[in-house]
């Protein structure tokens, strides 16, 4: 039978409209000079943002319609390299251990990673490339200010330069007193009120409730800034995260950020992100290199380095997210490959590479339950050894490991690690499931 010419160029117009509304979800502006059609640096209000943009094009062909099952839904056969081991918590023993070999510095917040990257320690990986496409790398960083994140505490101490600092605490003190007022007066109009005043006074109750949360947030954020108060060490170093940070953000690769716009900040976070060791850049690219040679396809990428505030504030809003003392991808030898459109042929590829790179002891890998690969690589092409992966199964941090092990997935079980495969999601629209309607 004879399809209609709408069954014949749906599909293509279904996956154009997949990547306009993509390209409505992209924020910023264009830093020209870096990695044109970047999912976070498209500009709207030019003639050229109406076009489908290089990265559109890699992420069109990522989610283009196979005409078969993908992903969790396609029928593999996982390779025995690609489960867990008995002991589960092996797998993150060894890559524990790796750190522990190397003594692989991991940065805790973007100010360490911004360090790193100025020391030529990372390499970045463009949001498109050859061979690869990377696919909602970074997508819950925000446009906040930059901060100083305190491991121990949890906390985030806002980075400020020499002449911010009077300024901010004279605005902090200043909101501080005025919120005192409006709560005065608020005070003031409940006690007035009589008893038959229900609404007024549940109405201003609610307001109470609203400047009370805000006076909260307000004096927590002075009691940080109380850090800046001396002339000591501390202050000295918050002061020098803040150079290197606007250091780097005045010159990455050619490029300037404006620390004091938002969108930029946002930006530059994602390039930050957008970093791996070259150990694990030339993993990438093999494994890159082959599915596009084999498929016609860039392969998605999800997770590169994320540093320990990152890793922490993704545990939130994924609650597989690993919380051992070091994670993987804190070492910037690990990275993610998204397979939730890939088909069983597409999948088997992927890991037959990954398994015969496991064979001869280069990476340890893992195919999750949550649309991902997990690569990570080792630095000097070699496992590390059997005495220090029992050390690292048995040290302080074992505690952590067997609650992450919990989590794992040998074939059914969930993964012991983080991913960003819920953000993905609004990276590809939320057309997708229209898009694919009617397989």
């Amino acid at each position: 039978m004879n399809q209609s010419p709408w069954r014949r160029v749906a599909p293509v117009v279904l996956i154009l409209a997949l990547g306009m509304a993509m390209l409505s979800l992209l924020p910023g502006k264009r830093r020209a000079g870096w990695n044109a059609g970047s999912p976070y640096a498209s500009d709207h209000g030019t003639a050229a943002a109406a076009e489908i943009s290089p990265w559109q094009l890699a992420a069109m062909k990522v989610v283009e319609d196979r005409c078969e099952q993908t992903g969790r839904q396609a029928k593999i056969e996982v390779p025995g390299q690609l489960r867990h081991y008995s002991d589960s918590r092996r797998f993150l023993a060894i890559q524990v251990a790796e750190w522990k070999k190397h003594d692989v510095a991991t940065p805790h917040d973007f100010a360490d990673l911004a360090s790193l990257i100025r020391g030529g320690k990372l390499v970045e990986v463009r949001s498109v490339g050859e061979n690869h496409v990377l696919y909602g790398v970074g997508a819950i960083a925000g446009k906040d200010a930059f901060t100083h994140y305190d491991k121990a505490s949890g906390k985030r101490i806002p980075l400020l330069g020499e002449a911010e600092i009077e300024p901010e605490s004279a605005r902090l003190s200043e909101s501080l007193r005025v919120i005192n007022e409006e709560i005065s007066a608020l005070k003031e109009q409940l006690n007035s009120l009589g008893k038959g005043e229900s609404a007024a006074r549940a109405r201003l109750q609610s307001q109470l409730s609203s400047q009370a949360k805000e006076l909260k947030a307000v004096q927590e954020r002075r009691e940080l800034m109380e850090v800046y108060a001396g002339e000591g060490k501390r202050r000295r170093e918050l002061i020098a995260e803040h150079e290197l940070l606007a250091g780097l953000a005045s010159d990455l690769s050619g490029v300037a950020y404006d620390l004091a716009d938002a969108d930029a900040r946002k930006e530059l976070k994602v390039r930050m992100l957008s970093h791996l060791r070259p150990e694990a850049v030339g993993v990438l690219e093999e494994i890159a290199r082959s599915y596009r040679q084999k498929f016609d396809r860039p392969l998605p990428v999800t997770s590169l380095i994320r540093p320990d505030d990152y890793q922490h504030q993704l545990s939130k809003v994924n609650s597989n997210a690993t919380r051992i003392q070091t994670p993987p991808h804190s070492t910037g030898l690990a990275f993610d490959i998204f397979y939730r459109y890939m088909t069983a042929d597409e999948q088997a590829h992927v890991m037959a590479d990954l398994a015969r790179m496991q064979d001869e002891g280069r990476i340890e890998a893992l195919r999750e339950n949550r649309d991902h690969f997990h690569v990570f690589a080792f630095i000097d092409g070699k496992r590390p050894g059997e005495g220090l992966i029992r050390e690292s199964l048995g040290e302080a941090a074992g505690g952590n490991l067997r609650k992450e092990s919990k989590s794992v997935e040998e074939s059914g079980k969930k993964s012991v690690r983080a991913d960003e495969g819920k953000t993905t999601k609004k990276v590809a629209g939320k057309k997708e499931g229209k898009a694919r309607k009617g397989k």
